[in-house]
């Protein structure tokens, strides 16, 4: 069994389990929200669930905690794999304090149980940022196409894909708000550690490391993973200074 307190811990970082819903559609329908980084799935098809776990851990969540998510998670455990269910489901999440929820009518296109992004090939540090806050955040097995900047929309569109320019564009017809800010409004992600981390991404430091990413001999997935490892580390850093904050 896992709580909501100690799975908000483990949201946005690179050992979450996989959180992986198995409401029922009605019960989906009557309250349509996600966990951030969850993925829906039945509960009929395990052996498509256990594809999906690649090993990972995984938290399973139903509506109330109580014979879908236990029942999944004991079958699981039953085929060798490391599961634990979320005590009081997805109703002891919606109430207990801090505890984020996205709004599913935010979310992109699921196909196939994965989402697929269009991002330009040379993205600069808010728009990487972007792209860790989805595999974190969003979906942990999202796809990432990186094409032009002028081709994005239109490579989107082909391939039935988020253009992730126009998902994350400012919600502030000014330009203030960052695609990052936008990104975390946008799907009600409200956490003390990520507003903290987004106010830390135009430093000259952060410029000049993703700069250098961009420099680096890789290959396009090779470059996705170099930045995800320094928003691991950002994120990492304002959730140790949230702490020592709130002591």
């Amino acid at each position: 069994m896992m709580t909501a307190t100690d799975l908000i811990l483990t949201l946005g970082t690179k050992d979450a389990p996989l959180i992986v819903d198995v409401c029922l559609a009605d019960d989906f329908a009557a309250d349509p929200f996600l966990i951030p980084g969850s993925i829906r799935h039945t509960y009929t098809d395990m052996d498509g669930l256990r594809k999906k776990l690649q090993a990972r851990t995984a938290v399973i969540v139903c509506q109330k905690g109580l014979k879908l998510s236990q029942g999944v998670a004991a079958w699981l455990r039953a085929e060798g794999e490391r599961a634990q269910f979320l005590a009081g489901g997805m109703y002891g999440w919606r109430d207990h304090p801090g505890a984020p929820r996205i709004p599913a009518q935010a979310m992109p296109d699921v196909v196939d149980g994965q989402t697929t992004w269009v991002a330009p090939d040379k993205a600069k540090p808010d728009g990487l940022a972007c792209l860790w806050l989805i595999r974190r955040f969003i979906d942990p097995d999202a796809r990432i196409l990186f094409v032009e900047p002028t081709e994005a929309a239109t490579v989107a569109d082909r391939f039935g894909a988020t253009d992730l320019e126009a998902f994350a564009t400012p919600l502030a017809p000014d330009g203030t708000h960052s695609r990052f800010k936008a990104m975390m409004t946008r799907l009600h992600l409200t956490l003390p550690s990520l507003n903290r981390m987004a106010e830390g991404l135009h430093a000259a430091g952060v410029h000049a490391i993703c700069e250098g990413v961009h420099h680096l001999q890789l290959s396009d997935q090779g470059r996705l993973d170099a930045a995800v490892s320094i928003f691991d580390a950002l994120f990492t850093q304002a959730t140790y200074a949230q702490k020592r904050g709130a002591t």
